[in-house]
């Protein structure tokens, strides 16, 4: 685009997907392109989004953002995988740990050996083929800062997301983001229907070319002005409401999210350098507020450092993200609820997208089109995948529970469980989110085990595959071996200058 002829990306909305947003569009803008935010210091923003995974570095890297920075800035921790206490049955844990488990052999991957050795009484629980979660449970964790001769494992982040979009906001703003202060009151709309301002309380008109709806559940564009409509998941993701408050710290900053089955739903642990992050997710179906909130409070590692905060929600998504000339982002845009730490991937995935498809007038329609159906699609595998755990539970007894063992799982759902249970075959669809990896963990962990495994694994020796099994499990613990203290490692990294870690 010529340099006369301006675009103009207005963003409204602040928090962490309006940040994200500025901050991305002010690095890989090209020239001729105008950025405005348009937020309210009076209007607060959900925010308890504290929890990655790992994506978030691509997104941070992309940007030049130094780590050690980062997470002094956001009072940040490392994060492995993340631990689902009580999801089989009252008691039991597993973990879904990021990256491999054991590797492959031949043209094989690891959990047909791992299935084959299981049913001959070889194999361990796949726990012990998993650096990431021998590491976890040990808190334990370095990155390739710790210095050579160490191998780096995956990790994400946990932070404190309001920290997190205020250091965003410095980022862009350095790189020319024009920040508004002001409450939306409104929009105009061109002679086609597109969105040519948004008008403010105060009377004031911000046009543009191209709009970046961020204004959280309400949808100001999206919904309320073009009213694109929302398809409504509950019956699949029945919780509607969560209650969230911080408390002191533990000492304890495990290197994983904790995600423990209560009666009607569920609650996350999230520790940070400051404060663990807690919430309750539940359905108003089984339990009340004042119920779950008591259960929440009755939980925590150390005394409340807030009140409970109460946060309604449908999980869905709009029926298009794009619609005509605004895109929506983050909660705008649609919300699943945080069980596999997906909030903040999704304003990630789309700010991503819409940079691999960079707007310009015209608008083409089949641009906008092929966005959508990847939005969707992503979209629909997560939610698939949140399902899982649910459904595949054994927590009898419990109105709740019993009922999410009944639903009616979708055809694709249905089909990936009944290839897996049959013959140990995972197949994810093509970019999709969650692994191969990701599925074994959550299938087996909740207690899914596959009769059969492919035929090729039994074309080696009992012996050598014993033997195999016990390799992959050392070469697990041989990873973790040399890894510091997560707290240690941590209290380095931030106190230093990132020059000098690794010195």
């Amino acid at each position: 685009m010529p340099a006369e002829h301006t675009f103009r990306i207005v963003i409204v909305g602040g928090g962490t997907a309006g940040w994200m947003s500025a901050a991305a569009l002010a690095r890989f803008a090209p020239p001729g392109y105008t950025i405005t935010l348009v937020e309210s210091d009076a209007i607060g923003t959900v925010g308890v989004g504290e929890a990655t995974i790992p994506g978030i570095r691509h997104f941070n890297e992309a940007l030049d953002i130094d780590e050690a920075e980062f997470l002094r800035a956001t009072k940040g921790s490392f994060k492995l995988g993340i631990e689902f206490a009580g999801w089989r049955s009252e008691g039991h844990s597993y973990m879904h740990a990021f990256g491999t488990i054991g590797r492959q052999l031949g043209v094989l991957p690891f959990r047909h050996f791992w299935a084959r050795g299981r049913a001959l009484g070889l194999a361990k629980d796949l726990a012990y083929y998993s650096a990431n979660e021998i590491a976890a449970r040990a808190g334990r964790m370095h990155t390739k800062a710790a210095g050579p001769g160490i191998a780096e494992v995956p990790y994400a982040y946990h932070f404190d997301a309001g920290l997190y979009a205020q250091f965003l906001r410095t980022y862009a703003e350095a790189r020319g983001v024009t920040r508004i202060e002001g409450t939306i009151a409104g929009a105009t709309r061109t002679d086609q229907g597109d969105i040519a301002a948004v008008q403010l309380g105060d009377e004031r008109s911000v046009a543009g070319d191209f709009f970046i709806d961020c204004s959280g559940f309400r949808g100001l564009l999206i919904e309320q002005e073009l009213k694109t409509g929302y398809e409504d998941w509950s019956h699949w993701l029945p919780c509607n409401r969560a209650v969230a408050v911080p408390c002191d710290p533990s000492g304890n900053f495990t290197p994983y999210t904790r995600a423990t089955a209560r009666t009607a739903g569920w609650q996350w642990r999230i520790p940070l350098q400051h404060r663990i992050g807690n919430g309750h997710v539940f359905c108003s179906d089984y339990i009340s507020e004042d119920e779950a909130t008591a259960t929440l409070l009755a939980n925590l590692d150390g005394e409340p450092l807030a009140e409970p905060r109460s946060i309604p929600f449908v999980s869905g998504r709009r029926k298009v993200l794009w619609n005509r000339n605004v895109l929506a982002i983050g909660l705008s845009g649609g919300f699943l609820e945080p069980l596999e730490s997906t909030s903040i991937h999704l304003i990630q995935s789309a700010i991503t997208r819409l940079l691999t498809v960079f707007p310009r007038l015209p608008i083409d329609p089949r641009v906008v089109a092929g966005f959508n159906a990847r939005a969707a699609e992503e979209f629909e595998g997560i939610r698939d995948f949140l399902v899982l755990h649910y459904w595949a539970n054994q927590r009898h007894g419990e109105p709740f529970w019993d009922r999410m063992r009944g639903l009616d799982l979708g055809e694709t759902l249905r089909q990936r469980i009944g290839e897996f249970e049959a013959a140990n075959q995972i197949q994810p669809r093509l970019d999709e989110l969650f692994t191969e990896v990701a599925w074994l963990q959550v299938l087996t962990g909740q207690g899914l085990i596959p009769r059969s495994w492919n035929p090729i694994a039994d074309r080696y020796p009992k012996a050598d595959l014993a033997a195999f099994l016990d390799s992959a499990e050392q070469a697990a613990i041989e990873t973790v071996r040399p890894m510091p203290r997560h707290m240690d490692f941590l209290a380095r990294l931030c106190a230093k200058p990132s020059a000098e870690v690794a010195a």
